[in-house]
């Protein structure tokens, strides 16, 4: 009965994983694969095998109709400057939540809190007109000079996404737990808070600091409102928004799957390099509660 038990047990667990890779493996075989080949595979198992007619011409023509190495980098700075410095920003101020006693605190979380059920779409308009208004700071004969506004820019998608209520929260949850009697001890030998932030909590921080960093980098790297509404030029244009380019009256699937598949690999080395720290944030968090 038991090996019945973790037979089945084995099977749902495949039938599980099969439901969630389908899509990706199914969105590289395509890439690979004319047009045609693609829609005759669509019903069968073929369709996530690397059989058939297999080309690199969608991924020629991916480079050859976009500028993808261009958006690819842009989204790289976007992405990695965003998650670094909101990193240290969402840290540092979950940290002054959770270890810290100062006039007004319950009212910042609870503005925290409130905050996360705010979704992005019900501010982007009211964001929109604001960064349509800052000026841009930039190098000009020796000196600093104010510069146009900070629509089709590179900071205009950064800087509105480093603070994150959510991150916050989830810093503060984590921090919370942490003994007190830490900060206690480092106070006794005339350590500064920051001193405690950045040579005790820190340290101690790895997991949720790595999730944080996944989700983060998710986020940032699958905007697509936003810079469709910022960003009007090539210059600063993300990955995302330029599979647009690929939607026409004859849309190319092969094209769009290889572009897909080019700009999910980020995602997926990301989520390698940090899934040990990930998982042991979530294993964490379930002992807790």
């Amino acid at each position: 009965m038991k090996r019945l038990q973790k037979l089945g047990a084995y099977l749902f667990l495949l039938l599980i994983g099969y439901v969630f890779l389908f899509p990706l493996l199914f969105m590289i075989m395509s890439s690979f694969k004319p047009e045609q080949v693609i829609f005759a595979d669509l019903y069968s198992i073929r369709a996530i095998l690397p059989v058939g007619d297999l080309t690199l011409d969608n991924y020629r023509q991916v480079f050859e109709k976009s500028d993808v190495l261009l958006y690819f980098r842009n989204s790289i700075l976007i992405t990695s400057a965003t998650v670094i410095l909101g990193l240290f920003v969402n840290s540092l101020l979950a940290f002054t939540l959770s270890r810290m006693r100062w006039s007004g605190r319950k009212y910042i979380l609870a503005a925290v809190v409130a905050l996360m059920i705010i979704p992005i779409e019900a501010i982007v308009v009211p964001l929109l007109l604001l960064v349509s208004k800052l000026p841009t700071i930039g190098w000009e004969q020796g000196g600093l000079v104010l510069m146009g506004s900070w629509l089709n820019s590179l900071e205009v998608q950064i800087l509105p996404f480093v603070a994150n209520s959510f991150f916050i929260f989830l810093f503060y949850q984590f921090f919370r737990d942490i003994p007190k009697d830490f900060d206690e001890a480092a106070e006794l030998d005339g350590a500064t808070p920051f001193q405690i932030y950045r040579h005790i909590i820190v340290p101690m921080s790895g997991p949720v600091f790595a999730t944080v960093a996944i989700l983060h980098f998710l986020l940032m790297w699958n905007q697509y409102i936003w810079p469709i509404m910022a960003v009007q030029g090539e210059d600063a244009r993300p990955v995302m928004p330029g599979i647009q380019i690929f939607f026409g009256r004859q849309t190319s699937w092969g094209e769009i799957m290889a572009y897909a598949s080019f700009v999910t690999l980020p995602v997926l080395a990301v989520f390698l390099a940090f899934q040990k720290k990930f998982v042991s944030s979530l294993a964490g968090a379930g002992i807790k509660g």
